[in-house]
């Protein structure tokens, strides 16, 4: 069982976690905006609810077991005054019940699949919750990333889906490339509508900040890193993936 309140404070110590989010928040705008999200779902929302990017919205529901970031989530909601968005503590699995009537057209499951315990379990509750043309967007790091191949190459780790330091200590259970991904999501019942990686990250999340500390990388260097996967498309830090409920009812 996940110690939350332990991850809670080893997330806010992961360093380069903040220019991470950055751009996986840029990759989540863009299906988000192709699909034209309007009735949104957001499971897991960590200290950077996906309305701090996107506003395009009617409705905004945010499923958040974390306390610090459960509470962040309603302060700044309510800072910024969105009467449709609602808070719900606790897991999708817990809640997805509670939310049958919704009608969601999208669902985010970002930075959450590889964390949990159970993965089938979390997305047969995001299937429930889907009609025939809502979109799951899921996002999890990226077992061929360009640091991981390094770090195999250098002795550092046995193979590439071996789990790291980080991971052990961010209580992550689950490690996924493009096609070990597709074949879960296959096998819960979905059907991929698009896929592929984002920023390559050359080193270690320790490294990255050492190197933006330093003045090294700069802004201009990041976004290039995030571009790159136009040339090495299975090799970036992350993978989206978005996805339809296939065959049968829901």
């Amino acid at each position: 069982m996940r110690d939350l309140e332990k991850y809670q404070l080893d997330y806010l110590k992961l360093p380069f976690e903040p220019e991470q989010v950055r751009y996986r928040k840029r990759k989540t705008v863009e299906s988000l905006r192709r699909h034209r999200a309007r009735r949104i779902l957001e499971v897991g929302c960590g200290l950077d609810p996906v309305f701090t990017h996107y506003t395009d919205f009617e409705s905004l529901d945010i499923i958040e077991p974390s306390r610090i970031f459960f509470q962040a989530a309603t302060k700044e909601a309510k800072a910024r005054k969105l009467d449709n968005v609602r808070l719900h503590a606790g897991t999708l699995e817990s809640e997805a019940s509670r939310l049958i009537d919704r009608d969601f057209d999208f669902i985010l499951i970002s930075s959450l699949l590889h964390e949990v315990e159970d993965p089938v379990e979390l997305l047969t509750s995001a299937r429930s919750l889907c009609g025939a043309r809502t979109v799951l967007h899921v996002v999890v790091p990226n077992a061929r990333s360009l640091h991981r191949l390094l770090a195999v190459e250098m002795g550092l780790i046995g193979d590439i889906f071996t789990r790291s330091t980080t991971q052990k200590t961010m209580q992550q259970h689950g490690t996924y490339d493009l096609q070990t991904l597709t074949n879960l999501m296959t096998s819960c019942s979905f059907s991929v509508l698009e896929s592929g990686t984002f920023f390559v990250k050359p080193f270690t999340h320790a490294q990255m900040a050492e190197l933006l500390e330093s003045g090294f990388l700069t802004t201009q260097m990041l976004d290039g890193l995030y571009g790159l996967t136009r040339y090495m498309p299975e090799f970036g830090s992350e993978i989206f993936l978005n996805a339809v409920r296939s065959g049968g009812s829901s």
